[in-house]
């Protein structure tokens, strides 16, 4: 079964990863401050993580792969990738290739997710290419600025980007192989990976300092969840 819709819907969500790291190549970058859209990005990934697509993946019978999920990308994000940066007095993570190649594992996981999401049910997989968008928006701009921090070249900077954009729709094709009975396994393990992000990455950068504006970001972002599945 080929997915040519989530497929497209992948190359979108590449897209926006690419845009989103252009800001970060403007000489005023470094005093950016993302803190609320770090706050609103974890409302969402962790909010379509338990109501959308916990929900679709039967955790009853393949709970491991939630666990695995999140124990996963833990150690991918706290070993070898660059944080989400919520403000500009956050520590910025030196970009190799070991990093690199944890991003592209990412990216091609959620590459995969995005058309897992789709066969199990069309609206769960807009529900996680929106929240891979969001999270990915901050991640995105931390990465323009290690590089350009560590004196990377702009074609460098963007052809790093460039790559890790097209390895959403390589991942989405390549999940158009896999047979039904693993859809739902993935959707789990990805719930498990969007916790982990939502609630062990985004929501601690966001708190680095009290805000009632963080909190009610992250609340937003949460009802965005709501008020999207309520429209769709």
């Amino acid at each position: 079964m080929f997915p040519e819709l989530p497929v497209l819907v992948a190359g979108l969500v590449g897209l926006a990863l690419f845009l989103s790291g252009l800001p970060g190549l403007h000489p005023k970058a470094l005093s950016l401050d993302i803190r609320y859209v770090v706050a609103f990005a974890s409302g969402v990934v962790i909010a379509a993580a338990m109501f959308e697509m916990i929900p679709e993946a039967d955790v009853s019978n393949n709970w491991p792969f939630l666990g695995i999920g999140f124990f996963v990308f833990y150690l991918l994000e706290r070993v070898v990738m660059v944080h989400s940066c919520g403000e500009n007095e956050c520590e910025l993570k030196s970009v190799g290739w070991v990093t690199l190649l944890g991003m592209s594992a990412d990216n091609f996981t959620d590459g995969i997710a995005i058309v897992a999401g789709y066969f199990t049910n069309p609206i769960l997989g807009l529900f996680v290419a929106v929240a891979v968008i969001v999270h990915e928006i901050p991640q995105s701009l931390t990465i323009t600025l290690v590089m350009k921090k560590e004196g990377y070249p702009v074609k460098m900077i963007l052809a790093t980007l460039f790559i890790g954009a097209v390895l959403y729709p390589a991942g989405a094709l390549l999940a158009g192989v896999f047979p039904s009975s693993v859809h739902q396994l993935i959707v789990a393990l990805v719930a498990g990976e969007f916790i982990f992000i939502g609630a062990g990455e985004l929501l601690p950068e966001a708190h680095k300092t009290f805000n009632l504006r963080v909190i009610m970001s992250v609340i937003l972002g949460a009802l965005f969840v709501s008020a999207l599945e309520l429209l769709l």
